[in-house]
């Protein structure tokens, strides 16, 4: 127990610390979270509890939830109106062209099947939540770009992203291990997932609101009261998954959303408290994440590995772009928002290395690539987020 309080001391002071330090030489505080996750991990100087990281995966999705309850939070009604038919063209375009194209490269470049290669490409496709929403939010707040709902766009999208990428990784796993799969229901089961991911959210806000409308209870009990609901949703959600698939992340943003649509006072007062534990989370996260990175494996499939990731990029910039199309956007605009879909971290790290654990022969390459495109693409996304959104981004007027 002594050792597992020293472990999430030292995480939390160090991560603060090289955080700030980071930032200082201008440089990602998340790629310097990562950088202290693997220093700290099993590849490093293993000093993190073997129990923390045991319950690492439990602990990261805990903060996706925190951060996914945020960008609920950030939406509303009139921004998403205007934006929806982006936001939706946004959600899967992009990410079918990465997946599909990265298999195609994976399997000529790496000499793998095209089954093993679309694991690989479906892993890599999808864009980090954890990364990109504090940056829109922090574009939202200081109402850069909102006017034509550009933060809107990418935080809408990229939740739905998530959900296109796991459920094309599954079809090809499961084709891998030699089930029956039908691929055109696995597909059309997408958007029914969303639906009752949406469904279920709705009705947990719902039951939220009226909890809150007729008892008297602090802004900080509403907050654990949320965090706790939305874990339980995620669980029972994947419970259900075994039945039905339900996407139950997409239904915590919900409860974000329709909070601060209903009761906006407190929805503004629970998006401030959220905003706060996120400091604890993030740091949580990104130092996890960081120590579940092989750094030797990831050494040996360096040069290849990157290839195959930037191909992966310039396809889904092209996705950005053919999603953009017939928008309000301008030219720089639409180049903010490639840059916005580009890093990878909380999938990648939660699912890389399912293909080696379950056997796939290229397993371990799949995994030292997922590695790869963290340890790339989070950092470089993260900073071209922020130094070119302050130049493409319009400030709207008061």
């Amino acid at each position: 127990m002594e050792y597992f309080a020293f472990s999430i001391a030292i995480i939390l002071l160090l991560g603060l610390i090289f955080n700030k330090l980071f930032t200082k030489i201008k440089l990602s505080g998340l790629l310097g979270m990562i950088i202290l996750g693997i220093l700290l991990g099993p590849y490093g100087l293993n000093l993190i509890d073997n129990a923390i990281l045991s319950i690492s995966g439990d602990l990261r999705i805990i903060a996706l939830i925190i951060i996914l309850l945020r960008a609920g939070f950030g939406i509303h009604m009139g921004s998403l109106k205007k934006v929806g038919t982006s936001a939706i063209k946004m959600s899967f375009i992009p990410n079918m062209m990465e997946g599909f194209t990265i298999m195609v490269a994976a399997h000529y470049l790496l000499g793998i099947s095209l089954l093993e290669a679309g694991m690989l490409g479906f892993i890599i496709a999808a864009v980090s939540p954890a990364v990109i929403v504090p940056q829109m939010l922090s574009y939202i707040k200081r109402r850069m770009g909102t006017k034509k709902g550009i933060p809107i766009i990418i935080l809408a999208g990229a939740s739905v992203d998530d959900v296109v990428s796991i459920t094309i990784f599954s079809i090809f796993l499961g084709l891998y291990g030699g089930q029956q799969i039908n691929f055109l229901k696995e597909v059309l089961g997408i958007p029914v997932s969303i639906a009752l991911g949406i469904l279920m959210g709705l009705i947990l806000a719902l039951i939220l609101i009226n909890l809150f409308k007729h008892f008297n209870i602090r802004a900080t009990e509403k907050t654990l009261i949320v965090l706790a609901s939305a874990i339980l949703l995620k669980n029972f959600g994947d419970y259900l998954n075994s039945f039905v698939p339900i996407a139950a992340l997409v239904g915590v943003i919900v409860i974000g959303f329709v909070i601060i649509e209903k009761i906006p006072d407190i929805g503004r007062q629970l998006s401030e408290k959220f905003s706060k534990i996120w400091i604890f989370a993030e740091i949580l996260l990104f130092v996890l994440v960081g120590a579940q990175v092989n750094i030797y494996l990831a050494m040996s499939f360096l040069f290849i590995g990157l290839a195959v990731i930037i191909i992966g990029l310039m396809a889904r910039s092209a996705g950005v772009y053919m999603a953009l199309m017939g928008s309000n956007l301008n030219l720089k605009e639409k180049i903010f928002c490639m840059f916005a879909y580009m890093p990878k971290a909380t999938v990648q790290a939660a699912i890389g290395a399912i293909p080696l654990s379950v056997g796939v022969a290229s397993g371990e390459i799949i995994l030292a690539i997922a590695v790869i495109a963290i340890l790339f693409t989070a950092p470089l996304g993260s900073f071209a987020v922020s130094f070119y959104g302050e130049k493409a981004l319009e400030p709207d007027e008061p």
